[in-house]
């Protein structure tokens, strides 16, 4: 059986993690912000479902497995940076001439928005380091059940994130259906998408 105090630790530090800027809620924002709510929320079940492989490793021992060899949380940490950067690059990309000519923002569709999603959740270290150093803290193993616990503390935290998450998104697009009245303020759209997964991804590797 789960402690009660253990439940209320690691949701505080969930919501302290959600609400520490991050790639997950900067991809979340910008993307709804350049395609709309609709994306954003898309997206934001591609992070749900990092949410799960996170959780369900974490219950078979992968975090394990990262405590015990640094070099695999290095790895991810170096692929977050890289995947934020190829965003960013795609951000721009997508936006060749548009600084030229007003046109619509090329839109992803619903498969490419989710697999965005889940990989940059899957690739953030934030989470990783989630599962990896903190939730196994809040498991105490004379409670009964150490992987039940795990999973119960693992889903409170899932539940934060994407509650808090949606709420982001939600206020997003209500800026984003001021931009599309306004023109001129595509273009800045895609520097504004580009520039904040840049700024991640450099934020991610020096730390």
């Amino acid at each position: 059986m789960t402690d009660a105090a253990a439940v209320a630790g690691i949701a505080l530090v969930a919501l302290g993690l959600v609400l520490t800027p991050g790639p997950n809620m900067m991809y979340l924002v910008s993307r709804t912000l350049s395609q709309g709510r609709k994306a954003g929320l898309i997206s934001l079940l591609g992070v749900a479902a990092g949410f799960l492989v996170y959780l369900l490793g974490s219950a078979a021992g992968l975090t394990a497995l990262f405590a015990t060899v640094p070099v695999v949380y290095a790895i991810i940490k170096v692929l977050g940076a890289v995947y934020l950067l190829y965003l960013a690059w795609q951000a721009l990309r997508s936006g060749k001439g548009a600084f030229t000519t007003t046109r619509e923002l090329t839109s992803d569709p619903p498969r490419r928005l989710f697999a965005m999603g889940f990989v940059t959740n899957l690739l953030n270290p934030k989470v990783a380091v989630l599962y990896v150093s903190l939730l196994p803290q809040f498991i105490d193993p004379a409670r009964g059940h150490v992987v039940a616990q795990g999973l119960t503390l693992g889903a409170v935290q899932i539940t934060i994130a994407l509650t808090l998450n949606c709420l982001i998104v939600l206020g997003a697009s209500r800026i984003a259906r001021w931009l599309a009245e306004r023109p001129v303020w595509l273009k800045v759209q895609r520097w504004f998408m580009a520039t904040v997964l840049s700024a991640m991804a450099v934020r991610i590797s020096v730390n």
